[in-house]
């Protein structure tokens, strides 16, 4: 069988080769297409370059610069508070509060959840400023200054020391504004007000006491008075609270670090809250009759040197200083230096008998005129010869008299300026009276060498020297203390926050006079209140001998530097044979009525002491006065 014959499929023919490229014409360059291989080089090192800065930033941030960074972190994301410390307390001998502290807030707000960006309007801080002016009695454009003075702070005070009442107005206003907002009425431009516990000052009693107290700042620092004088006792240390914050509200499960604040130290005075509330109304009432400058009181334990009062008029109240008259805003007790007047006459009585030259029954001829250096001396009145005791010269403060003993104290003028120079510094006249008191006058005494022209003269009774109120009541004290000067004190100890109560020192002593000497003196002031020749007796309390001194001396206005007007006083001691007590006041530039010190201020003594002496519960006296000679017969 023959096999089927396979037909062959044609092989296709084959392709003709394509046109050969012509070839270019004369004149004319080739275009050859470049290589790619440069520009991904090139790419390649720009994307290194890149990469190399990143990671060279990188690790600054992460590594080299980390801490600092945190740092700037934290100081947006923390928010540092001060935890105010409770301010000691001021009281009086017996425990009752002449300053305490009470609760406050500082009202305080976010500037940066105010601006356009975050509440998405205008105006904001303008809103926010004009909502929050009434409740806080401030002017809206002084908060809108506040508010948009920084505008990416985070933290700005707006008002401080505000009561309880003030921050419950500003809550109920931003729970207004928050349920405004939840009903897409408007932005809520109160979010970032916020409080800050702290506490304000207080005085209890208004004007009691205020000159002696002072107050504080706005910073809640002492500004005047005991407040800055005791500034670092009272004000404890403050704390510190840190916590997280998130559009200006604290995050509750943020982390907060808080060193607790130390309160300050209670400090008890030796102030007698009754004796200062009379002392205060009867200067305060002698003051407003007599239409003078003004005046005060001070009270001082002859025993101890504490002083239980010390009063001024006109005061002021520390509650409500923006209402507070300036000129008012002081102690004057211990600021005001001024002539003393006939007062200063003990102090050359003490030296005359501690020398030996007189007795109280020393005869002393004086005549209406005396002439000494450039002009004749007088008495407050015209008289004829009187001849009187060495006590009768202070009985009836002739200037003349005490001139007359003073020229006993030496052989020759400069003699007898030395010795009385030095009883004078010893009893403290120019030097501070030891309480430290801010602003407080050391007076003015000069040295004996400077005793010219007529000052020789006019020193032994109380003209050409000055002093403070406290350095003469000092002067009867010691007199009082059988001559045994105890430097005036002011606080009897502190209480720290432990409770325990730490006395303060014993204050110092100096003999100034013998004990002699301060009897005769004290008998001496007797005959100034007893005798109905002396010039004090205004000054007498039924039951108690009382020691005393009247004084009037030309006052020197503080604004022109001359005489003008008189500064009327009167200091003393009871019971004069057990003394307890010692009470000082002076007025100055009385215009209407009497001007004389035992018009003016012997009533005002004699209030005083009878309050004192009922307070403390000292017992009237169990003998009666020794009326020593006033006068003698010259025949």
């Amino acid at each position: 069988m023959t096999a089927p014959r396979q037909t062959r499929r044609p092989f296709p023919a084959p392709a003709r080769p394509s046109a050969r490229p012509a070839r270019p014409r004369p004149g004319s360059q080739a275009l050859r297409l470049g290589s790619p291989r440069p520009r991904l080089r090139m790419i390649g090192a720009g994307f290194t370059v890149v990469l190399l800065v990143f990671t060279v930033r990188l690790l600054q941030v992460q590594a080299v610069d980390a801490d600092a960074y945190a740092a700037r972190a934290n100081l947006n994301r923390y928010i540092p508070v001060t935890l105010a410390a409770e301010r000691g307390a001021i009281t009086d001998r017996s425990g009752v509060a002449l300053a305490s502290t009470v609760d406050a807030y500082d009202i305080t707000a976010a500037p940066d959840l105010l601006t356009p960006e975050r509440t998405k309007t205008e105006g904001a801080a303008h809103q926010a400023a004009a909502l929050l002016a009434p409740a806080l009695g401030e002017e809206p454009a002084v908060l809108e200054q506040k508010l948009t003075a920084n505008p990416k702070s985070k933290y700005v005070v707006l008002a401080r020391r505000q009561s309880p009442q003030v921050w419950k107005k500003v809550a109920a206003l931003k729970k207004a504004q928050a349920e405004r907002a939840a009903r897409k009425q408007g932005p809520n431009v109160l979010a970032g007000v916020n409080r800050e516990t702290h506490r304000k000052r207080v005085y209890p009693n208004g004007e009691l006491a205020a000159g002696l107290l002072g107050f504080v700042n706005a910073e809640g620092r002492g500004a005047g008075g005991l407040e800055a004088q005791l500034d670092r006792v009272l004000a404890g240390q403050d704390g510190r609270r840190v916590y997280a914050q998130s559009g200006g509200r604290q995050v509750p499960t943020g982390d907060v670090k808080e060193q607790a604040a130390v309160p300050g130290s209670a400090v008890e005075l030796t102030i007698d809250r009754d004796i200062q509330w009379a002392a205060q109304s009867a200067i305060s009432r002698q003051v407003r009759e007599s239409h003078a400058d003004r005046g005060y009181v001070v009270v001082q334990d002859t025993r101890t040197g504490e002083i239980l009062a010390m009063a001024n008029a006109p005061g002021y109240d520390p509650n409500d200083l923006a209402s507070a008259d300036r000129s008012a805003l002081g102690n004057f007790a211990l600021q005001d230096a001024y002539e003393p007047g006939s007062v200063s006459k003990v102090m050359t009585m003490a030296a005359v008998l501690e020398e030996g030259v007189a007795t109280p029954g020393t005869r002393v001829e004086v005549p209406n005129r005396l002439p000494r250096a450039d002009r004749a001396f007088a008495d407050d009145i015209d008289h004829p010869t009187w001849h009187l005791t060495l006590n009768g010269v202070l009985a009836k403060s002739s200037n003349i008299g005490t001139i007359l003993a003073s020229e006993q104290l030496g052989k020759t003028r400069e003699q007898a300026n030395e010795v009385l120079y030095g009883y004078l510094r010893k009893f403290g006249i120019g030097r501070p009276t030891g309480l430290g008191f801010p602003g407080e006058t050391p007076g003015i005494l000069a040295k004996p060498e400077q005793w010219t022209a007529s000052r020789p003269y006019t020193i032994p009774f109380g003209q050409g020297l000055s002093l403070n109120a406290v350095q003469a009541a000092s002067v009867y004290s010691t007199i009082a203390g059988g001559g045994e000067r105890v430097q005036p004190s002011l606080v009897r100890g502190t209480r720290g926050p432990d409770h325990r109560f730490v006395p303060a020192p014993e204050p110092p002593r100096t003999r100034v006079i013998s004990e002699k000497t301060a009897r005769e003196l004290s008998a001496m002031l007797e005959s100034v209140v007893d005798d109905q020749e002396g010039t004090g007796t205004k000054a007498k309390i039924p039951g108690y001998r009382v020691a005393g001194k009247t004084g009037t001396s030309n006052r020197v206005d503080p604004r022109t530097g001359r005489y003008q007007g008189y500064t009327a006083s009167f200091a003393g001691f009871a019971p004069a044979d057990q003394p307890r007590v010692t009470v000082y006041c002076a007025v100055q530039n009385p215009t209407s009525g009497n001007y004389f010190g035992g018009q003016v201020c012997g009533p005002v003594f004699k209030q005083v002491m009878e309050f004192a002496l009922k307070t403390l519960q000292v017992p009237p006296s169990g003998s009666q006065p020794p009326r020593l000679p006033v006068s003698y017969d010259d025949r």
